[in-house]
């Protein structure tokens, strides 16, 4: 049966129908599948610092048109969470697979801020045989593009990318290659609730992706480390205008400015997100491309990002099928960031990985049993360190702290840039601060936290103390023993000890060996003793440009006169310098 009719009877059969009517009109969109190429080209569209609040999920406190229309013509997701409640240790689970805490990847971040630490700088070393999602499809054939942010607690091998640059995109393919391209949006982070308010100059590089040549500026300003002024940043709603802040946070002028600048940042996105779209219809691709909208973890404001609350977790998902399949609809089954890798490949008619520790919840490979639960992790955030494990199931959530005698706010000098978080601060030492708001800057933390995340969204009432909650606490106690026990997470081992196991008890970072290339009749045979080690080779002849990395998967062949260069690499290990061999 042809694999796209397979695909579409499963998305089908999830949503049901309630008539004949509709039974006949999917069957016909369904049947229009079946006219589409064997592999589908994906589309991924990732914002940063991004709850729920657009109208889609129920917030309408502005327009997002551009992802109004997604939502309208695709499939909403409402219980995508992240693995954790900030942005590098997410991409890690979302590129390859695996949980954060893992593939040590859970400290934010493993090659930065170590002068607080003390310790050395490190990467995320994964099992030899995890490999980059990107690069998985590239040898499925995929034209892999990545515009603008990595971020994923190691250094991508250059075989993960057919292009990742500012000017990355899939126009840039062979003629009717299947691509996989992303394209992040900045606009929503954190950092645009700073002082002083204007969007950062890099926002336009969508509107010239695909052209190499176009000088980045904009107003006359001359480079992108500078913003444009408040005046000049465009104002999609009023400034007087009164938002429902969060009971945790104080409801005066200082906050409700932080929710004008997140609600207009968001607009922002949107516009940013509608000259992708409008550049896949330009290009006729449209009902050839599988459309993903979401970000990287939940909110920007101060005891949402980085904790590990359904406020710092739970971030909007949009997908988009060919030819509107399942439009308007909405599906509520749990979904973890771990699950994008396998769902990329049942997409693309591969099967998802053994090592991978998630499961497709789309396609022809998708898993048959829906997830019952979602687990995440909070470690340490650039200068401070705690130790927390969360799992949750559709209704309550089940938090284990590791640091009990250490409070939950912990001084973080790039949070403190934040007005709201300094107003908080301000007001703790005034007294001014309510029970709730409080609750956050409590000198110690309970052992064990239950929530009823529908009844109490903002988890404020913990009842894990309550009989009556007694079996749901054995239960989710149980399940994150069981899951810590399954991905070899142990939340008490220090940074310094995870280096070293990471490390495999040496003071250094391992090195990936260097690539032993030879030919035999006329093949270019290419090894490395590095096991797992991934092998991207150039091949090149004389007055050609460089081109990207191809992808080595075996022997090939090459005419005289050719240099090739090649590169091994394996994730978490220091690459191997670059070896060149002239083929003659």
């Amino acid at each position: 049966m042809n694999k796209w009719l397979v695909a579409g009877v499963i998305i089908f059969s999830i949503f049901g129908c309630n008539s004949k009517k509709e039974n006949s009109q999917k069957e016909n969109e369904v049947s229009s599948l079946m006219q589409l190429p064997e592999q589908p080209n994906i589309l991924w569209l990732v914002t940063e610092d991004m709850g729920p609040y657009i109208p889609p999920f129920g917030d309408n406190t502005v327009e997002t048109p551009n992802l109004t229309r997604l939502a309208n013509e695709g499939v909403i997701y409402p219980n995508l969470y992240s693995t954790s409640g900030v942005c590098a240790p997410s991409r890690a689970a979302i590129a390859t697979g695996m949980y954060p805490s893992s593939i040590g990847a859970n400290h934010m971040r493993t090659n930065s801020y170590m002068k607080h630490t003390g310790l050395p700088a490190y990467e995320a070393v994964p099992p030899s045989e995890v490999k980059m999602i990107s690069e998985l499809l590239r040898k499925q054939g995929y034209y892999c593009t990545n515009n603008y942010k990595e971020d994923y607690q190691f250094r991508a091998p250059k075989t993960a990318w057919d292009e990742s640059s500012k000017y990355a995109h899939w126009r840039n393919r062979a003629k009717n290659q299947p691509f996989f391209s992303v394209f992040n949006f900045t606009e929503t982070h954190e950092s645009g609730l700073f002082e002083p308010y204007g969007f950062r100059q890099i926002e336009t590089r969508h509107y010239h992706a695909g052209d190499t040549t176009y000088v980045w500026k904009q107003n006359g300003l001359p480079d992108a480390k500078n913003r444009m002024t408040e005046d000049e940043t465009p104002k999609h709603l009023s400034k007087d205008t009164k938002f429902k802040i969060p009971p945790y946070l104080p409801n005066n002028d200082v906050t409700n400015r932080d929710m004008w600048k997140l609600y207009n940042n968001i607009v922002e996105m949107d516009k940013q997100v509608g000259v992708v779209l409008k550049q896949l219809e330009d290009d006729g691709l449209l009902e050839n491309t599988i459309i993903f909208f979401y970000g990287d973890h939940g909110g920007p404001l101060p005891r949402e990002k980085r904790l590990i609350y359904d406020s710092g977790l739970n971030t909007p998902l949009i997908v988009r099928y060919p030819n509107k399949v399942g439009a308007g609809k909405k599906v509520d089954d749990l979904i973890s960031f771990v699950d994008f890798a396998p769902t990329l490949l049942s997409l693309a008619q591969v099967e998802p990985k053994q090592y991978m520790q998630g499961q497709a919840f789309l396609g022809d490979l998708a898993s048959q049993e829906k997830r019952k639960y979602i687990h995440a992790a909070a470690d340490r955030f650039d200068e401070v360190t705690d130790a927390i494990r969360a799992v949750r199931d559709n209704q309550f959530k089940y938090i284990r702290n590791y640091k009990p005698e250490q409070g939950y706010y912990l001084p973080l000098a790039y949070r403190e840039k934040i007005p709201t978080m300094q107003e908080l601060l301000k007001l703790r030492s005034e007294g001014k601060l309510n029970e709730i708001q409080m609750q956050w800057f409590r000198n110690q933390k309970p052992v064990e936290e239950l929530f009823d995340c529908k009844a109490d969204p903002y988890e404020l009432e913990n009842l894990a103390q309550k009989p009556e909650y007694k079996k749901k606490l054995i239960e989710l106690r149980n399940e994150m023993n069981r899951w810590l026990n399954e991905i070899k997470d142990n939340p008490e081992l220090t940074e310094l000890e995870l280096i070293k196991q990471l490390w495999s008890g040496k003071d250094s970072k391992p090195k990936t060996a260097k690539p032993i290339i030879s030919s035999s009749k006329g093949e270019i045979i290419i090894d490395c003793a590095t096991e797992g080690a991934s092998i991207g080779y150039k091949v090149k002849y004389q007055g050609e440009k460089s081109k990207s990395w191809s992808v080595y998967k075996g022997p090939f062949n090459i005419s005289k006169g050719a240099t090739i260069e090649v590169r091994a690499h394996r994730i978490g290990f220091i690459p191997s310098e670059i070896i060149t061999f002239n083929y003659n």
